[in-house]
């Protein structure tokens, strides 16, 4: 029985381990606000492709620069001549092998040229004699042709004179691309900032919409309770009985649905924070906190004045910056007209020894200026067409920025439209939570005690749930409008495209909400 028991209680103990090591696994990490903001920027792909886009542009600047300075380059080379046509200009190689040959009268010319023909040959028949004898093409022996070995040491330059602007246009263009992607850079961590910040409080928003909808179920089912007894006992008729059912019922499929919303709402902001898609989340940032004061991040952008000035749009800024550099590609595209003039300097040495590497004294010099022009004369319509191309880029440059300058108005008086509506709803929202909290105590007292209808307990229930629905979504859509106004100036326009859909996804739980044990009515 011992050993028995001790198995027995080794199993517990096993058992037990296993849950403690998952129920560590799977507890829930507590994140609040700030710390989100500070893990999403580095785990942001948006940004960093804004980044690379800023490290794209500025090698796009440093190409366009370095056109106007001159360009030097250094080259070596070895050739090893297999086979030549000069092979036999000069006769064949001599034959060490064989014995020597005997004594010419041209020897003692060719052996000490150092000596006068007049001493060395004795009358005109054997100069006669030499002259043919000896190789005619011997003052070409130094000359490249036919060598076997030749290395070449050399520098070459090029600074260029003048093209007509073209290489300012492509500078001014490369300047305006640069210009752009910071704007673009500083427009996604913006974007980024107000991503977060929504995803955030929809996860809020959706955890107080389940707690609403958990407690309307709760709720019910106390009435569905308290119905019952009053039918056991004879004070209320079949019918209450049948209807406390059916809401209850109803109110079910309504709190999965919540519970569903919210884990959604959980999946995007761990994906925006690059958290384990499966880490349950405790969100500890109160979402009635309107006051930001316990985000600094937040803080320290709401204490900045809201521009909501056109002009300093992103969008507008980066159209700017477009006009920009359609006008340096139209003025390098004009300067294709005109002529390029440059000056090229090459200089080298090159060397022919017969076996071996070559001496530096055995090197020889070849340097060379060049002054040259180049003027299109006749291309096909290239010039031209590209001539129409960046006159059409620019005009359709400058059409973007009045149509995106007129879209930022529109934007901006948006934006500012929302905030006051969202202010408006959240003071609205406070004094008519309360006033249905207390009216729904009544309701209740006076249904346990039989002096009201089920009825006025199902509309006091119902306008309580809608007051807490209507004060959660309050406080969402203020925090949300507060933090758009501040970033306003470096938002994209399409940054409030997210925020609409947003709340157009939370419409079921809110629905779900708003719908308590009426068996499914729907309440606006």
């Amino acid at each position: 029985m011992s050993v028995i028991r001790r198995a027995g209680a080794t199993a517990l103990l096993f058992v037990a381990a296993t849950q403690s090591g998952t129920a560590q696994q799977t507890a829930p990490r507590t994140l609040s606000l700030e710390e989100a903001l500070q893990l999403a920027r580095p785990a942001s792909e948006a940004v960093a492709l804004a980044r690379v886009g800023v490290q794209r542009a500025h090698g796009q600047q440093l190409q366009a620069r370095s056109e106007l300075l001159p360009q030097i380059s250094g080259a070596f080379s070895y050739t090893r001549q297999l086979k030549s046509q000069f092979d036999n200009l000069f006769g064949s190689a001599p034959d060490t092998t064989a014995t020597a040959p005997a004594p010419t009268r041209c020897d003692a010319f060719t052996g000490n040229p150092n000596k006068p023909i007049a001493e060395r040959l004795t009358d005109l028949e054997n100069a006669v004699a030499c002259a043919t004898t000896v190789n005619p093409f011997a003052g070409f022996s130094k000359l490249p042709f036919g060598r076997k070995n030749t290395y070449t040491v050399g520098f070459s330059g090029s600074q260029l004179l003048f093209d007509g602007g073209r290489v300012f246009g492509q500078m001014k263009a490369a300047d305006a691309g640069r210009a752009s992607a910071s704007i673009a850079l500083t427009a996604a961590e913006a974007q980024l900032v107000l991503d977060v910040v929504q995803a955030y409080y929809d996860a809020a928003l959706s955890e107080r919409l389940v707690a609403i909808a958990e407690a309307t179920l709760a709720q019910t089912d106390t009435t569905l309770t308290q119905t019952k007894l009053r039918r056991e006992v004879g004070t209320a008729p079949e019918f209450d009985v049948l209807r406390a059912t059916v809401a209850r019922d109803n109110q079910r499929p309504l709190v999965i649905q919540a519970r569903t919303q919210r884990e959604l709402a959980q999946v995007r902001l761990r994906q925006l924070l690059s958290i384990p898609i499966d880490l349950p989340l405790t969100l500890t940032t109160e979402l009635a906190d309107t006051t930001m004061s316990r985000v600094p991040t937040l803080a320290q952008i709401a204490s900045a004045s809201p521009d909501t000035a056109a002009v300093h749009r992103s969008a507008v800024r980066q159209a700017v910056e477009a006009v920009r550099a359609q006008e340096g590609l139209n003025a390098s595209s004009r300067a294709q007209r005109l002529p390029a003039v440059s000056l090229s300097s090459q200089y080298s040495r090159l060397a022919y020894p017969s076996q071996g590497l070559p001496g530096w004294s055995e090197f020889l010099t070849d340097w060379k200026l060049t002054l040259g022009a180049q003027v299109p004369i006749f291309t096909g319509g290239r010039i031209k067409g590209d001539r129409i191309q960046a006159k059409a880029g620019l005009e359709e440059a400058k059409l973007r920025h009045r149509q995106i300058t007129k879209a930022a108005e529109l934007d901006g008086r948006n934006t500012i439209a929302l905030l006051e509506a969202a202010q408006s709803n959240w003071i609205a929202s406070e004094g008519t939570a309360a006033q249905a909290t207390r009216a729904y105590q009544i309701a209740d007292l006076r249904f346990r005690e039989g002096m009201s209808t089920q009825t006025e307990l199902l509309d006091s229930r119902i306008a309580l749930q809608q007051a807490e629905v209507n004060r959660a979504q309050a406080a969402r859509d203020l925090q949300i409008a507060r933090v758009r106004l501040s970033l306003l100036a470096d938002l994209p326009l399409g940054g409030g495209s997210t925020d609409q859909q947003s709340t157009r996804s939370q419409t079921p739980s809110r629905a779900a909400a708003n719908q308590a044990s009426t068996g499914g009515q729907s309440f606006p």
